[in-house]
């Protein structure tokens, strides 16, 4: 494997690494009870998710 005959500057890792950046996680309303949860997750507060209980919230 050929290596690199030079250090690569610190200003120039950072260049590549522009695009990795962290985003927030996306959230939308639970259509059951209306409680922000994250999308393609069931709902933490009804347990719901596309229509169907998953999750049993009694305790």
């Amino acid at each position: 494997m050929p290596n690199p005959k030079r250090k690569h500057s610190k200003s120039r890792r950072d260049k590549r690494r522009t695009h990795y950046k962290a985003t927030a996680p996306a959230f939308g309303k639970c259509p059951n009870c209306g409680e922000m949860k994250l999308h393609h997750v069931a709902c933490t507060d009804c347990g719901y998710y596309n229509g169907r209980v998953i999750l049993n919230s009694t305790l």
